[in-house]
């Protein structure tokens, strides 16, 4: 078996800027080199000079070497019917098939990360860096930061590696079924092995056992798998921060993302954009004048009696006040998007039908202000949304008392048969927060229930 140990220097600009400044490929047969290429490359871009303080690589450097193209059929004969071994192999082998993809050619090679070994054959090292490493094992790097150096500390790694595989390791990371090469270096197999195939949430920890991401899946494995075949910089950056992954199973998707959305603002991960947000600073909320027309207002949250909607800010509220306008045909005087006028300009446009200057009856008007509202809001209602459990003995719900979110819980199915009221499943909810989050993610659920209920009716009727 031939291994070619390879090296690259890049000039550091993320995973999709980032063009190779020096390539090494040590072509090792376990014991020794047999062959070799090591050439600095010409990148077609300035390298930054943080990039040449770390590795001593200059413009000039490579003013006059070969670029890529040049030197890409040495490299792909000379890696031709090896084993593509790299210190954080994803690193090297994905900028160097990026190269080629460049130039119309697929460059595919077996993997091995000698990060990934290391931690299975010598377990217990403070940092599996090559640096590192290679002062707990007294290998010398003869050039650190250079292609070169780094490539021939990593044979003798690898060397030392092969030597002491006892359980043959090797052998179960080159398998065609095992993920070991697309697995971040610093996660053990077993990890990924161990999670169900159900709904639920999942987390990922750094090697502080700090949470740095939640997630929810109707396929947690799948789910967690994917991300590690995800060529975007956030998710590369995040799953090599990744060491370990932990998951709470729901049972359903509807509790998977409730728990997600409360995880996230209760966690507040670094890796969590879009959920993030924890304050809310408005409340949308509805009253009846003396005219008896109601009125879809908004304010500060502690000032919003019974809040139909929560917001982040204000220009979020009114736009999508406006939006409701538009759907419903609303009057923006009476919903506190034009003040001080008698009668609002959208009826002059013909988008309001009157009922600010009297050309329509209020209780016309009244009829479309609640589909509005029941169209965004949850209401008064007390709500127990049933759900599939996290095995066949219990159930799992979602509580909605007095249009406020409670938590979700878990009950047996046996018991849940005596709970009569909404009010009984408090004994057995785990209590969360209510935000706009929770809200959307509840009323689309109810929307999607009450379109599959009416697709049945008319099945039915039919």
């Amino acid at each position: 078996m031939l291994y070619a140990v390879v090296d690259i220097e890049t000039t550091g600009n993320g995973p999709k800027g980032q063009k190779i400044t020096e390539i090494s490929a040590l072509i090792f047969d376990g014991k020794k080199i047999v062959d070799e290429f090591t050439s600095l490359v010409n990148p077609e871009q300035n390298i930054p000079a943080f990039i040449t303080s770390l590795t001593g690589i200059t413009n000039a450097m490579v003013r006059n070497a070969p670029k890529f193209f040049e030197i890409a059929k040495k490299v792909a004969e000379i890696t031709e019917n090896t084993i593509f071994v790299a210190h954080n192999v994803n690193f090297d082998y994905n900028i160097i098939h990026a190269e080629f993809k460049s130039l119309g050619f697929d460059f595919k090679r077996k993997k091995l990360c000698t990060i990934r070994l290391t931690r299975k054959i010598i377990p217990g090292l403070p940092s599996y860096s090559l640096g590192n490493i290679c002062t707990a094992e007294n290998i010398p790097i003869n050039g650190r930061h250079r292609a070169k150096g780094d490539a021939e500390a990593t044979a003798e790694l690898l060397r030392r590696l092969i030597e002491r595989d006892d359980n043959f390791t090797i052998n179960s990371f080159l398998n065609p079924k095992s993920r070991q090469a697309t697995l971040p270096p610093l996660l053990d197999k077993i990890v990924i092995d161990n999670l169900p195939e159900t709904f639920g949430v999942y987390y990922f920890k750094n090697l502080a056992k700090e949470i740095i991401y939640v997630g929810k899946a109707n396929n947690i494995k799948q789910r967690v798998i994917s991300h590690f075949y995800d060529k975007k910089k956030k998710e590369q950056t995040m799953c090599l921060e990744t060491a370990d992954i932990s998951f709470t199973k729901t049972g359903s998707e509807l509790l998977a993302l409730l728990l997600e959305s409360s995880e996230i603002k209760h966690l507040y991960p670094k890796f969590n954009r879009a959920q993030r947000k924890s304050a809310e600073a408005v409340g949308l909320f509805s009253y009846e004048d003396q005219k008896g027309i109601i009125h879809l207002a908004y304010n500060r949250l502690k000032l919003a009696p019974n809040a139909i909607l929560k917001y982040y800010s204000i220009s979020e509220c009114r736009k999508h006040l406006e939006t409701l306008c538009a759907t419903y045909e609303l009057c923006p005087k009476y919903c506190h998007l034009q003040t001080n006028v008698s009668s609002c300009f959208h009826y002059q446009l013909k988008e309001c039908k009157g009922v600010c200057c009297d050309k329509e009856r209020v209780e016309d008007y009244n009829k479309r202000v609640r589909e509005a509202i029941a169209s965004v809001g949850l209401g008064a209602e007390n709500l127990v949304l049933k759900e599939t459990g996290r095995n066949t003995d219990e159930i799992g719900f979602a509580l909605i008392l007095d249009g406020i979110y409670k938590g979700i819980g878990y009950v047996a199915a046996q018991k849940a048969e005596e709970l009569k009221n909404p009010e009984d499943y408090q004994f057995f909810v785990e209590p969360k927060k209510d935000n706009r989050d929770i809200q959307r993610i509840i009323a689309s659920y109810l929307r999607k229930q009450a379109k599959l209920k009416a697709t049945a009716d008319g099945e039915i009727s039919i």
